[in-house]
């Protein structure tokens, strides 16, 4: 019997039944944050104020939600791999396209964790030399505020530098639509 708050099993329930059900419960937990981004994505067409109500619809903070909506833009329906997770998704939806697509095929064959996804990446780049052409940005900061940074990071298994990264994305991201909003909205 299940609650929003319990699961209650029977007394003598095989291994393979409880192996079956924890599968089954992965799934909707998993498919749940692909079914949230869809829904702010549908959103974004038709409520200009889509965070604000799904934040008080779902009870979710505004930064997870922003972030399963970029994932699930990221993939289209076609891209998106039933034998992975939304995580394994997650770690590569700020490669290109076709890396994206590389790297989620080796896990999908390989049988990769997330983190073992996260780890052959990070491993991949510096071994084949396939770091991204880009700018070098140095930035001063006060020791106290790299500490609160390194450990948010770590709060998310994130490396450091991967966290400011994807954090400067989704604020660069927000402040965009914030401002698409805005101008569709006549102000």
């Amino acid at each position: 019997m299940t609650k929003r708050t319990s699961l209650s099993l029977p007394p003598g329930l095989s291994i393979t039944e409880w192996r079956h059900l924890g599968r089954q419960m992965f799934v909707i937990s998993d498919s749940s944050a692909w079914w949230l981004g869809d829904w702010l994505i549908y959103g974004e067409t038709y409520y200009p104020d889509r965070y604000k109500r799904a934040v008080l619809e779902t009870s979710l903070d505004y930064q997870t939600l922003r972030n399963y909506a970029w994932v699930a833009r990221k993939f289209t329906l076609s891209r998106r791999r039933d034998k992975l997770s939304f995580q394994h998704h997650a770690e590569v939806a700020g490669l290109p396209e076709g890396e994206q697509d590389i790297w989620l095929t080796r896990a999908e064959q390989g049988g990769w964790s997330r983190n073992e996804l996260r780890r052959r990446i990070k491993s991949g780049r510096h071994e084949a030399g396939s770091v991204e052409k880009g700018s070098l940005i140095k930035m001063n900061i006060l020791s106290e505020r790299k500490e609160r940074w390194q450990r948010a990071a770590e709060s998310v298994e994130r490396d450091l530098l991967d966290w400011i990264v994807e954090t400067l994305d989704a604020a660069a991201l927000a402040a965009v639509e914030d401002q698409v909003d805005a101008d569709a909205a006549g102000l």
